[in-house]
């Protein structure tokens, strides 16, 4: 019986060490799309910035217009992505629990500015109409819940439930990758299926579809992942 538990304790491990590799490399994957994006603004965008100009692009021109919010919530969001998969890491936790107790403090401040910007953006950029908008009051406003949870959690030693609300809130940011999926996929169809170019792509009625459905997914993904992790104590 001893013999047959250890082999079912060390197939749980190996099964935990390949679900959580699966995790890395999606994570991965979805961080380098939010990297490659990011650029692609950096570049669109500050050329217009530093001598004034006003670009083609309507979406690209409110980002012109107000770059100071614009980036005042996409360069934390970005530092926050990065450093947040470390933070989650058990073997980082428990190799430089110092640094990552420092690094938190910092990725935390960076992820509420971030957040609390977010909302703002749903508003003021507005590209995706109201739909747009109400994603980002939803989505955004869970995503700054989840970190003040996190934060109370820790502040009363329920390390569980801190880490719990972080692997939420983390998997809300991230999905700003899967939301530019969503809008290469509408792309797609209009231009291939429905043949329609005659305006920007891509369409403004499915921007704000695109964010319903990335963000949506990944708060229904972050929940399933938690209630097959039951225990996150290590």
């Amino acid at each position: 019986m001893a013999g047959t538990a250890a082999a079912g304790t060390e197939a749980d491990d190996r099964a935990g060490r390949v679900r959580g590799r699966r995790i890395g490399v999606v994570v991965a994957v979805l961080t380098t799309i939010v990297l490659v994006f990011f650029a692609r603004r950096i570049a669109t965008d500050w050329p217009h910035v530093l001598d004034g100009s006003v670009p083609d692009d309507d979406l690209a021109e409110k980002y012109v217009a107000s770059p100071w919010l614009a980036y005042g919530h996409m360069v934390p969001g970005v530092v926050y992505l990065l450093g947040a998969p470390l933070q989650l890491s058990r073997r980082f936790r428990s190799r430089h629990y110092v640094l990552h107790r420092r690094l938190g403090r910092v990725l935390l401040g960076c992820a509420l500015l971030s957040g609390v910007l977010a909302v703002v953006l749903g508003f003021v950029f507005a590209w995706g109409g109201r739909t747009e908008s109400f994603a980002t009051l939803v989505f955004g406003s869970w995503f700054v819940l989840c970190l003040v949870l996190a934060f109370r959690a820790i502040r009363s030693g329920r390390v569980p439930d801190h880490r719990r609300w972080m692997v939420r809130a983390f998997a809300v940011g991230l999905g700003v990758a899967t939301i530019r999926l969503w809008v290469g996929v509408f792309t797609g169809i209009q231009l291939g299926l429905l043949g329609m170019t005659d305006e920007p792509m891509p369409a403004r009625s499915t921007f704000g579809v695109a964010f319903w459905l990335g963000l949506g997914m990944h708060v229904a993904a972050a929940e399933w992942w938690l209630r097959r992790t039951p225990d996150l104590d290590g």
